[in-house]
């Protein structure tokens, strides 16, 4: 084996580690106070109302914010783009942590999400630093990365909170400060000087509605695009829910919710870690997507007939298989199914997209939840990943764009 393929191997393996370790600290500071906010805002009176409202302002800034940030990254280099959005993040968790008022805790969030496309932007480098025969690992190991940090998260974050709301926000504000010297001195720029001046000398690249419309149009990658949108959707309705799922049908309390979610959450980190990059360099990604999304369904299905917890955990093994995988093949899709300078922006589009349905799903699956039954979100949920599965067959596979896209 030539000396020097073994170099470059040994030299992106390390930047995978490197990247996954910012995208873990990255998600654990994150995790860390997500379970904390619907009693920090009780704390200072909030109304359910506010509190939905709180909630939903993240992901509305990063609905915008992640779009705009990758198209930066294409023009002007991950690394930069990745210190400004983690000082952002920063900033915003210490705003959490000194919040004396409702306000602080919107202003907090709201900066925050606007600085969330890190995440995008992460799977941009990774995207730099693989080729199309290892993206979909490199992605399994950036989905390892993001599930091992929300398994550990909210579990640190409850652990904190006995000494007051702020001490978790504080702790995340010191992860989001590690970050901010690990990529300082640790991640090199995974963009040639060569690669950003030949992006800088194209046309600029639009961030706005109208280019997201001609995205969603475009070929191949509109087809991801719309099936990670639908994808987000149906699985909202399930992530938003879950615990008042648990709570209403079978009467499980916060502990024993915990426990599930981390099983889920484990099945997903073996998934992305162990699995991805062997079967994505066995089949096409386009039969692994249409694949995964089936068992996602089959998982939703169940999550929705299931009539008590042992047969809920059978259902979820294949729920978690199927989203775990997707993730990481759907980015790692999107990321060749455009051209280099595209990467950024086109992955920040999918977490705007995704960042979108968090916004509307919790108040969709809470009144369906509310005004019919625990079950209703699943069934939801499950008539919309059937939509997903047939229009991903047909567009990825029966009938292809392109067929050498994926």
């Amino acid at each position: 084996m030539p000396r020097t393929f073994v170099y470059k191997v040994n030299i992106m393996n390390k930047r995978l580690l490197n990247v996954g370790f910012v995208v873990l600290i990255d998600m654990l500071g994150f995790a860390l106070i997500i379970p904390l906010l619907t009693f920090y805002a009780d704390s200072f009176g909030a109304t359910e109302f506010q509190t939905g409202l709180l909630v939903s302002s993240y992901a509305m800034m990063q609905m915008i914010g992640a779009p705009i940030l990758g198209r930066l990254s294409d023009r002007y280099g991950r690394r930069p783009v990745f210190l400004i959005s983690i000082f952002g993040t920063f900033i915003g968790l210490l705003i959490l942590g000194f919040a004396n008022s409702l306000w602080m805790l919107f202003a907090s969030r709201l900066l925050s999400g606007l600085t969330a496309g890190n995440i995008s932007v992460a799977q941009a480098y990774i995207s730099d630093i693989t080729d199309e025969k290892n993206r979909a690992r490199g992605m399994g190991i950036f989905g390892a990365a993001f599930g091992i940090g929300f398994i550990l998260g909210p579990a640190i974050g409850g652990a904190l909170s006995v000494y007051g709301f702020a001490v978790p926000s504080f702790v995340a504000a010191g992860l989001a400060f590690v970050n901010l010297l690990t990529v300082f001195f640790f991640l090199p720029e995974s963009l040639t000087e060569e690669r950003r001046a030949e992006i800088m000398s194209q046309r600029k690249a639009e961030v706005s509605i109208t280019a997201l419309l001609a995205a969603l149009a475009r070929p191949v990658v509109g087809s991801l695009l719309w099936v990670r949108f639908g994808f987000a959707i149906a699985f909202n309705s399930f992530q938003t829910v879950f615990p008042l799922y648990v709570l209403y049908k079978f009467g499980l309390g916060a502990q024993q919710t915990g426990y599930i979610l981390a099983y889920i959450g484990v099945v997903l980190v073996i998934m992305q870690g162990g699995f991805i990059g062997p079967l994505s360099a066995r089949f096409k990604e386009s039969n692994l997507l249409v694949t995964f999304l089936a068992f996602t369904l089959v998982g939703m299905i169940g999550w929705a007939v299931v009539p008590s917890v042992p047969l809920l955990l059978v259902a979820m093994f294949p729920m978690a298989v199927g989203a775990g995988s997707f993730n990481a093949l759907i980015n790692s899709a999107i990321s060749k199914a455009v051209t280099p300078d595209e990467v950024g922006g086109m992955l920040g589009f999918g977490a705007g997209l995704e960042s979108a349905t968090r916004i509307v799903m919790p108040a969709v699956a809470s009144y369906l939840l509310g005004a019919f039954n625990p079950s209703a979100p699943g069934y939801m949920g499950s008539v919309v990943m059937v939509f997903v599965v047939v229009y991903a067959y047909i567009n990825l596979i029966y009938k292809p764009a392109s067929v050498t896209a994926l």
